[in-house]
Parts: C-alpha cells; sequence; structure tokens
C-alpha cells in the first residue's frame, strides 16, 4: 500500500484523526462523482416524480444547457479530443437518453388510443 503525505490545516486535520482507519475508504468514495452533474439527475427524475401524462412524456426534451452539453461532447469525440471524464458524462447521457426512448416507446399505446 502507498503512503501520502500531505498538509492540511490544523481544523482539517483534527477532523481527520477522527476518522481513524476510515479517511482511505471515504478519500475513494469522494473520487467516484457521477458522471453528470446533480442537477441533471434532479430535473429528469423532479419530471417523473410529476406523474406526467403520456403526451408530457412525449414531449419531454433535455434542457437547452444539457442539448449545448451533449453537442459540445459529440464534437470533442468527433476531433478525438476526448478525456476519460468526458467519455463517461457522453455515455451517461446514452444510458439516459436510452431510458428515455424506452419510457416513451411505454407511452406510445397511450396517445395513439387518445388520439
Amino acid at each position: 500500500m502507498a503512503q501520502i503525505t500531505i498538509t492540511v490545516p490544523d481544523e482539517l486535520s483534527e477532523q481527520l484523526q477522527q476518522l481513524g482507519d476510515r479517511l482511505p475508504e471515504l478519500l475513494q468514495l469522494s473520487l467516484q462523482q457521477p458522471a453528470l452533474p446533480a442537477h441533471i439527475y434532479h430535473y429528469i427524475l423532479n419530471f417523473l416524480a410529476s406523474n406526467p401524462t403520456p403526451k408530457e412524456i412525449a414531449n419531454f426534451r433535455p434542457t437547452a444547457e444539457m442539448q449545448e452539453r451533449l453537442q459540445t461532447l459529440i464534437s470533442r469525440s468527433h476531433a478525438e479530443i476526448f478525456t476519460p471524464a468526458e467519455q463517461a458524462e457522453l455515455n451517461e447521457y446514452e444510458r439516459i437518453e436510452h431510458l428515455v426512448i424506452l419510457i416513451k416507446s411505454g407511452s406510445l399505446p397511450y396517445l395513439a388510443a387518445s388520439a
């Protein structure tokens, strides 16, 4: 196991000492950030929790910010100037898009029946 030495303020040092042998676990957890900012997940979850109608589900779209970021990621991917974090972010957008397509396709029978 590697040993790392860092300099931290005294107040932080006291807090870290209280963690004891849990510090490596907490450091590892802090490095496992979600691929997308939390507000993007909140946007989607808030929409789903609002009990949307089939028509609202069919009309659901990403925000302008999400669309812009996705275009940036796709452009960087095509230009091959992509970081691993950006690849993970693009992969997460693709997973979300796939789930939304599945949700929307489940709503199609309801939309056809009401037309």
